[in-house]
């Protein structure tokens, strides 16, 4: 299965969740598009579960396949199913750098580590899906430092976007990993049982 490319705000307005980031055009229709869009549909109990999963795999970009072995290997761990599975997809090094305010959105994120802009540790690491741990340091390549995307994000970072769990230095390009997020501190506005709830029925 493909990576979906298409555009995100149609995508969005069907989960009915920002899946950009700031889209101006989703908050003005939040609503499915089409011409019924407006329309409530009952849906059943699948439905709702499975919509839910297709919402959590496109906001942090993530093929079905790739998704379903996230769920396997949150399942194994000790705790919550769901809570795992979330803590798991925003340690992804691109959600980590698009969460930094280092890229616009996730999916631009994705574009600059795999340009390998970034360093884990010291080490050139251009692996989206890359788990990053507690105490990891990632750091944009002294020479990418001075290209346009850091530049910009230098000038027009906020540092009151930045989750708990890391500390930013946007004129240095580093990011420091203080822990792994905990429930509380993933905002995305996914219901994470419904998709535990799914997987166990398939």
């Amino acid at each position: 299965m493909a990576r979906y490319t298409g555009p995100l705000t149609k995508k969005s307005r069907r989960l009915g969740v920002d899946l950009v980031g700031g889209d101006a055009a989703f908050e003005r229709r939040p609503y499915p598009p089409g011409q019924h869009g407006r329309t409530r549909i009952k849906e059943s109990e699948y439905r709702t579960q499975l919509q839910e999963k297709q919402k959590a795999r496109y906001t942090y970009g993530v093929l079905e396949k790739q998704f379903r072995r996230y769920y396997e290997l949150a399942s194994r761990r000790p705790g919550k199913t769901g809570d795992n599975l979330l803590t798991m997809l925003e340690s992804r090094l691109d959600n980590v750098v698009y969460r930094s305010g280092l890229a616009r959105t996730r999916r631009h994120a994705r574009q600059l580590v795999t340009h390998g802009h970034f360093l884990v540790n010291g080490v050139k690491t251009n692996i989206p899906s890359f788990q990053v741990s507690k105490f990891d340091i990632i750091d944009v390549k002294p020479k990418s430092l001075e290209t346009t995307p850091f530049i910009i994000a230098r000038e027009t970072h906020d540092s009151d976007t930045v989750p708990a769990w890391l500390d930013v230095s946007p004129t240095r390009g580093r990011i420091l990993v203080h822990q792994q997020p905990v429930r509380e501190q993933i905002t995305v506005p996914i219901q994470e049982q419904l998709i535990v709830e799914y997987y166990s029925k398939i």
